[in-house]
């Protein structure tokens, strides 16, 4: 046990982003292509949270040309260049999978003043 968590403090960054339910945020993740890398934006609402330490995932939802996409990040992944929070959302749910079922403006999140 002793050795599994000298690893995971290790692999966890010092400044992980701060991501809550209902925010847009701007998710920026490093795509290798071969020998090249760069970088791609994914912009959407965070729906979900789990886990906790090193092992904690956020779920970014996105509605593009009609279809629904979502992503699955870790916050601690190295792959996750950079995480800009767009606007904050106001919600009372911890999970907010009734979007999926919601088209257009019923989407929506209230924005946190």
């Amino acid at each position: 046990m002793n050795a599994i968590n000298i690893i995971n403090q290790a692999s966890i960054k010092e400044n992980p982003p701060v991501v809550n339910i209902g925010d847009v945020v701007r998710v920026y993740v490093l795509i290798k292509e071969g020998d090249k890398e760069r970088i791609q934006a994914f912009e959407g609402t965070v729906i979900a949270k789990k886990n906790g330490g090193v092992s904690e995932t956020f779920t970014v939802r996105r509605v593009s040309y009609g279809v629904g996409v979502e992503r699955i990040f870790p916050i601690h992944s190295p792959h996750v260049a950079a995480v800009h929070v767009i606007r904050r959302g106001k919600v009372r749910r911890a999970k907010l999978y009734y979007l999926r079922d919601r088209v257009g403006k019923a989407a929506r999140v209230k924005q946190r003043i």
